[in-house]
């Protein structure tokens, strides 16, 4: 199988989808490898660390594109790639198709096959889209704090506290992965931190093991009365392979304290905010209602190194079936795999995508059988 790696080239995205060692074992088992030029050196790898793995570089994109069949990315594919893809390739990269419908439709004319890292299940985890909700997660308590800063436009209230002096109050909404990092980072600077979830066994399982945090129980009165006492909230609301509840409206916003800061994790999937807008780690911030909003869709790109090996851990192995068996034959065989499917032959495979825009559906199992 031919597999080519691109340079990412959205804004301030420094990962690379696949590093040398995966280069090396793809390699010694018969597989080809194309990398453009510089695609690892955001994370510290350099184009001589893939050819002594067995890598061929190219110098653009469009070469790459050209050279492989299977498209390994990191972030969605921009307009420019859109172009370069076409029914031969398959595309194997985080999509969160549900929050563009532009993106979708792109796909879907390509007549690619395209699956999502963040919809592949395995007994209703999401094992590529995990690492990455972990360093979002703590990233989103430490931006968080760092922007509470008077000189950042923040209330100027430092989360641990001092003797003499409460902590800054951290509201998380959503007990997953990310929630319960960003809870986690949160209470361990000593902040005053609440989860909000609607799941009571995973409220009973955050109680156990969050022992410096307190669990709420998600609803819109409960959000209503914390908001008031709260300095730093962090969305981290997932629905998976769908858009993201709009949980905080503006009216609820106006709640906050002016200088309050809100972090959306949520943004890739359009945010659990009504004020929530995308930005880059060029221009991460904006103010809605007085509120200080920090909502980067590609968070973890900020700590790549430790972001690439993470996603690579994971990666690896459902990309190497892929070579391995083909990829019809891959997805026929493994459900997980399967339940990432997104688009195939100019059809939509993924229902919540489908549902967030009203296009039609298609089986994901029914198209495989041809």
């Amino acid at each position: 199988m031919k597999i080519g790696i691109p340079t990412e080239i959205k804004s301030q995205e420094h990962r690379v989808s696949v590093i040398p060692s995966t280069v090396k074992t793809l390699t010694k088992r018969g597989h080809e490898v194309f990398v453009q030029e510089g695609a690892g050196i955001g994370s510290s790898y350099q184009d001589e660390d893939y050819r002594a793995a067995g890598a061929t570089l190219l110098p653009d994109a469009a070469s790459v594109f050209d050279a492989a069949t299977i498209i390994v990315k990191v972030k969605e594919p921009q307009a420019s790639e859109i172009a370069l893809l076409n029914e031969s390739h398959t595309l194997f990269t985080y999509l969160h198709l549900a929050a563009s419908k532009e993106l979708t439709e792109g796909l879907m004319t390509s007549g690619c096959t395209s699956i999502a890292y963040e919809t592949v299940s395995v007994d209703r985890h999401l094992p590529l889209l995990e690492p990455m909700s972990e360093i979002a997660g703590r990233m989103s308590a430490m931006v968080g704090s760092y922007h509470l800063a008077k000189h950042r436009g923040g209330r100027g209230i430092l989360l641990g506290g001092i003797p003499g002096v409460p902590p800054g109050r951290v509201t998380v909404i959503g007990g997953g992965t990310a929630g319960m990092n960003a809870a986690r980072v949160a209470n361990g600077i000593g902040a005053d931190v609440t989860i909000l979830e609607v799941d009571f066994d995973r409220m009973r399982f955050l109680d156990v093991t969050m022992s410096g945090a307190q669990t709420l129980y998600s609803s819109e009165a409960n959000l209503a009365e914390i908001l008031p006492r709260t300095d730093l909230v962090i969305g981290a609301v997932l629905v998976p392979g769908a858009a993201a509840p709009k949980l905080i409206t503006r009216e609820m916003l106006q709640l906050l304290q002016p200088g309050s800061v809100l972090v959306d994790i949520a943004v890739d999937q359009g945010g659990c905010a009504e004020t929530t807008r995308p930005t880059t780690h060029d221009d991460p911030t904006f103010f809605e209602e007085d509120v200080l909003h920090y909502c980067v869709a590609n968070m973890p790109g900020a700590y790549a190194r430790t972001a690439t090996q993470a996603l690579n851990n994971v990666t690896q192995g459902y990309l190497t079936l892929l070579a391995d068996r083909g990829i019809e034959d891959a997805l026929r065989e493994n459900a997980p795999l399967r339940s990432g499917l997104s688009t195939f032959q100019g059809k939509l495979t993924s229902k919540p995508v489908a549902e967030a825009h009203e296009l039609e559906f298609t089986d994901p199992n029914l198209v495989l059988e041809g």
